[in-house]
């Protein structure tokens, strides 16, 4: 897939609003991770395109051993300051350059990156790196614009400052496999459902802002620009708190061998 029509994008110019606005999953979302047996105590898990660690930091409770990689040193920068006090490894690495010894992970996630990666070049490293029985566990979780006022306007505020944007028209649906991960793995779970997530305009705003179509990718003239409209739309459209449309999806793969 070519992302954003092949337009340049940073998330390290992000991280400092990414940190404050990007942990919003609700507590079900992890929930259902816990209710499979992943990411518990006596696992080691790696998280990655981990980002600012959101998924580690709120696992962490659960026990397992984790450890993050992102390609973003200034996402790093961040996971490593908000965990503080936490045994988390975070290491600077993309993830087409993971070179984990053989067998060093019961679970590798990924929330939020997954089409990012260079399939060919990743599949064969997830699958070394995974023990017999490995899960490779995908997640996911999208506004629905056609279904939420809000986020259909704010979507489409998008749209018109970066018209490329290929984060827009979210529908639920199954998250998507390249093939050629039925080399070595196997589809043995996934889900789709609904999420109401709360926010307040400020951390809709601030939300929005981290998305891929602005604050990654537009300059700081730009972004000055749409956040002013986008402010006034919110003062127009929605109460003061509020919940927006969303929906999780989980696809848990096995190891073959």
């Amino acid at each position: 897939m070519k992302i954003d029509g092949g337009k340049p994008f940073d998330w390290g110019r992000t991280s400092a609003d990414y940190a404050k606005f990007r942990d919003i999953y609700p507590r079900e979302f992890y929930e259902r991770i816990i209710r499979l047996g992943l990411c518990v105590r006596g696992q080691h898990v790696l998280d990655i395109g981990t980002g600012t660690g959101v998924l580690p930091r709120n696992l962490y409770p659960y026990g397992a051993k984790w450890t993050g990689t992102d390609l973003s040193e200034n996402q790093i920068a961040q996971a490593r300051a908000l965990s503080a006090g936490m045994d988390i490894d975070y290491y600077v690495i993309p993830t087409e350059a993971l070179d984990f010894p053989e067998g060093s992970f019961d679970v590798i996630t990924a929330c939020q990156c997954f089409w990012y990666f260079r399939h060919d070049e990743v599949m064969p490293r997830l699958a070394r790196m995974l023990k017999s029985g490995g899960r490779l566990l995908l997640l996911y979780m999208a506004w629905l614009p056609f279904e939420d006022k809000i986020a259909g306007a704010s979507e489409k505020l998008v749209l018109k400052y970066s018209p490329q944007w290929s984060g827009a028209g979210e529908t639920v649906h199954p998250i998507r496999i390249p093939a050629v991960y039925n080399e070595q793995f196997t589809l043995v779970h996934h889900e789709e459902y609904l999420l109401n997530v709360p926010f307040t305009r400020e951390t809709w705003h601030g939300r929005m802002r981290t998305c891929r179509g602005i604050g990654a990718s537009l300059s700081k003239e730009e972004i000055a620009r749409w956040e002013a409209e986008h402010r006034k739309l919110l003062e127009e459209i929605a109460p003061e708190a509020f919940t927006v449309l969303h929906y999780g999806a989980i696809a848990e793969l096995k190891k073959k061998k």
